[in-house]
């Protein structure tokens, strides 16, 4: 038992059902705003940033507000501060308010979340006007996700502790890897979409000429 206690903790079981409790909520907003018709594409992009907002908000909200004005996780208390102290525990920044990742939290939390609702409310709306802003979002969160670990890997590391089962796969590898594939296909889905109704129209176009 105290073996798996090092490993799983009540803070580790409470915040990955936080995380649950939100793709829950964003599942749930799909059959609330979308019709039952919309292509299984649409759904899946609705629950992924109905998911990606409320995790700005809630979660990297709260460490931003806890990182700011001479504030740092590793001095505070209260729930959202033990959540963060756990995946401190994997990437010892996230402790200590270092300026980088809280520069792109700032962007995160202020840009990409209300970037996320906009999209959705394109999104119940039918507006293809969303594959552009999906592909700026998409952008802007492979952007960050590399500058939160290049500068890690450049140095070595230093700030990374891999000796934990549940800090190494689920923190710092599922919690960030899917932030690079699902905006990657985000990116793609989005550019069929943008590039075949140039397509048609420039068709359309020459057969006017011709």
């Amino acid at each position: 038992m105290s073996d798996l206690s090092a490993v799983f903790s009540k803070t580790s079981a409470y915040s990955l059902a936080g995380v649950a409790c939100h793709g829950l909520l964003g599942y749930l907003g799909a059959k609330a705003f979308l019709p039952k018709n919309a292509r299984w594409q649409d759904k899946f992009t609705f629950v992924w940033l109905a998911f990606d907002a409320l995790i700005h908000f809630s979660f990297e909200g709260s460490f931003l507000w806890l990182s700011v004005f001479g504030r740092q996780v590793n001095t505070s208390v209260g729930p959202f501060a033990d959540m963060w102290r756990e995946y401190a525990a994997a990437d010892y920044r996230w402790g200590i308010s270092d300026p980088t990742v809280v520069s792109l939290e700032i962007l995160t939390v202020l840009g990409a979340g209300p970037l996320c609702c906009y999209i959705l409310k394109q999104l119940a709306n039918d507006d293809p006007a969303r594959h552009y802003w999906i592909i700026v979002l998409s952008t802007a969160e492979l952007y960050g996700g590399w500058m939160t670990f290049c500068p890690e890997w450049l140095t070595g590391s230093p700030n990374l502790n891999t000796s934990n089962v549940l800090h190494l796969w689920v923190y710092l590898v599922l919690m960030n890897v899917i932030w690079v594939f699902i905006p990657l296909w985000l990116m793609f889905d989005s550019y069929t979409h943008i590039a075949g109704s140039l397509r048609a129209q420039q068709k359309l176009a020459k057969a006017k000429k011709a």
